[in-house]
């Protein structure tokens, strides 16, 4: 394991430096006394109180209010206004507290305050922050050194940079809820030391998919073994991201689409072949497969074999590429203007940019045709605009 995926003084130095803008500040702590003169004389119950300050509806009042059985409402004002205060709308603070109820009686000048003010230090934006606690309040709920922190460290580790970590934490929330203990560091000593699979390699899986790193072990476990079973060699460039198809897939649906694409000429050679190549195929659905089968078999003139030997064919979007490009090529042989020996297969792989300039902008005067085919798609717009 890498000495920067062990590390913690990184965060916990910036934090005791001082030298880091006080984003939370202290002074909007609220006198729990002073929240107590405002209440009415006669006390309102916990759910009373959630429905009439929070905003919730009384089933979830109801419900909130038999988790925080015994709680003082003062506490909750607290919260509350700290919240409020920090620019949590009402919207994202009901979210919240349906989401974690213990979230509203928090300590907020030694625990929650603390805690947002570490994603500030690590570069989280205020209305990052927002967004991240609205959705996973629970996040929260652990120790500030030892969870929250090393947490946010490992993942700075294995993305390769803040930016990124803020970034991807941003858009994959429930990274930050993985226990490091029993998730994070069992896979990742796995994946190195029994798999042997490079540093590079962990952590671009990780940068792209961190659930995957994040899962129980055991599952990661039974990918390696389904894997095994169905050829796939551990030492091929695409093995983690087979596993990951493999995640995304269950057994019952890579077996209704290898039935379906021996049923349309693959033997299973072809299709442990295809797998070896290129296992994204299995992540289309079985009717997606069936149409694309259908059109190279049918209407281009391939072979079951062929596309076996050429599974990325499979990843091109019928609608968008595979038809449009076909329709062109046939409008130009109609037209006997096609003299390129170039197999259609091969077109496919070209860019927009590429197979505009080619076998669109030349004709498009003498076949205005041409063009009315590819109306719509948006990078072949661009292409010829910027012919």
């Amino acid at each position: 394991m890498r000495p920067s995926i062990i590390r913690r003084s990184g965060v916990l130095a910036s934090l005791r430096s001082g030298c880091h803008t006080f984003f939370f500040s202290s002074s909007i702590f609220p006198d729990t006394a002073a929240a107590a003169d405002g209440q009415s004389s006669k006390p309102l119950s916990m759910a009373e109180y959630l429905v009439r300050s929070w905003g919730l509806s009384a089933a979830e009042a109801s419900k909130v209010s038999k988790l925080s059985r015994g709680k003082s409402t003062q506490k909750a004002d607290v919260v509350l206004n700290f919240l409020r205060s920090e620019g949590f709308e009402d919207s994202y603070i009901k979210k919240i507290v349906v989401l974690s109820p213990d979230f509203i009686v928090y300590d907020v000048k030694n625990n929650l305050a603390p805690k947002l003010r570490s994603f500030v230090d690590m570069g989280f934006s205020k209305s990052d922050i927002i967004e991240i606690i609205a959705s996973n309040p629970s996040i929260l709920t652990g120790n500030l050194k030892r969870s929250i922190l090393p947490k946010l460290e490992i993942w700075e580790s294995l993305f390769g940079s803040r930016e990124l970590l803020v970034k991807i934490v941003k858009k994959n929330r429930w990274c930050l809820r993985y226990s490091l203990e029993k998730r994070i560091f069992p896979n990742l000593k796995f994946l190195r030391e029994e798999l042997g699979i490079s540093e590079d390699r962990v952590s671009r899986a990780a940068r792209y998919h961190p659930g995957f790193v994040g899962q129980k072990p055991e599952s990661l476990y039974a990918l390696v073994d389904r894997a095994d079973e169905m050829g796939i060699p551990r030492l091929s460039p695409l093995y983690l991201w087979a596993l990951y198809i493999l995640q995304t897939v269950s057994k019952e649906k890579v077996e209704a689409k290898r039935n379906l694409l021996m049923s349309l000429g693959w033997s299973q050679t072809d299709f442990s072949e295809a797998l070896r190549k290129s296992p994204s195929f299995l992540s289309l659905s079985v009717d997606e497969l069936r149409k694309k089968m259908h059109f190279y078999v049918e209407e281009v003139g391939c072979t079951p074999p062929l596309i076996a030997k050429n599974p990325s064919l499979l990843g091109f979007s019928l609608k968008k590429r595979m038809i449009p490009r076909f329709r062109v090529v046939e409008m130009l042989k109609s037209k006997r203007l096609w003299t390129v020996k170039c197999k259609f297969t091969t077109l496919l792989t070209f860019s927009d940019k590429k197979f505009v300039e080619k076998f669109v902008i030349p004709y498009k005067e003498e076949v205005p045709e041409v063009v009315k085919i590819l109306e719509g798609q948006e990078g072949i717009l661009l292409a010829l605009h910027s012919g």
